[in-house]
């Protein structure tokens, strides 16, 4: 089984890598560069702030390496790194912006946040790299925090109170959030097959 195979291989570099042999690190840096990046990138939307993220990654992965016991794959380990420093990032662009009329809405949000989510199915038949461009662009439509949110959920399948915890708000928030941003999420492809259609 090559998974099998490449799991215990990145942890015979992680060892070595433990003892200083940088060229091990170098090895898997270049196994995993692309998907930290990726998820830098889902979660910034900016190439740049996602580059210099991965990079800062990659520095902090090196620097704590002592600190990786295994519990988790290596590349899980890094792409948590990532997540952080992006949520770092993100907190210091927030409290930059002034409070955004789509928050403001979101915190006053009364009843709907406990109607059910409907998700219509607006992507049935669509090819799968339509599918994914569909995707990518209506998570570029959120704001920080539903997509934050939406990622870490949903790709990360991280628990509400971890999320909580690395966002810095409630359960209740983060549950809020994610309903919003999942409906508004079906709203966005409906949307754009709409477009695609017209």
């Amino acid at each position: 089984m090559p998974d099998q195979q490449d799991i215990t291989s990145d942890i015979a570099l992680v060892r070595l890598a433990q003892k200083g042999e940088m060229r091990a690190f170098e090895e898997l840096v270049g196994r995993h560069r692309d998907k930290v990046y990726a998820r830098a990138l889902s979660m910034m939307r900016n190439e740049d702030e996602a580059l210099d993220l991965s990079q800062d990654a990659w520095v902090k992965g090196w620097q704590r390496l002592g600190q990786f016991q295994g519990d988790s794959s290596f590349v899980t380990w890094m792409t948590r790194i990532v997540i952080n420093l992006c949520l770092d990032q993100l907190r210091k662009l927030k409290r930059k912006r002034a409070e955004s009329l789509e928050a403001m809405e979101e915190d006053s949000g009364g009843i709907e946040r406990h109607l059910e989510v409907v998700m219509p199915n607006p992507t049935a038949g669509l090819e799968l790299s339509e599918l994914r461009r569909r995707i990518d662009r209506a998570l570029g439509l959120l704001s920080h925090e539903h997509r934050t949110v939406l990622i870490l959920h949903e790709f990360e399948q991280m628990e509400y109170k971890e999320i909580a915890r690395q966002m810095g708000c409630s359960v209740g928030t983060v549950m809020s959030r994610l309903f919003y941003a999942r409906r508004r999420m079906a709203s966005l492809l409906a949307g754009l097959k709409r477009e695609k259609l017209e």
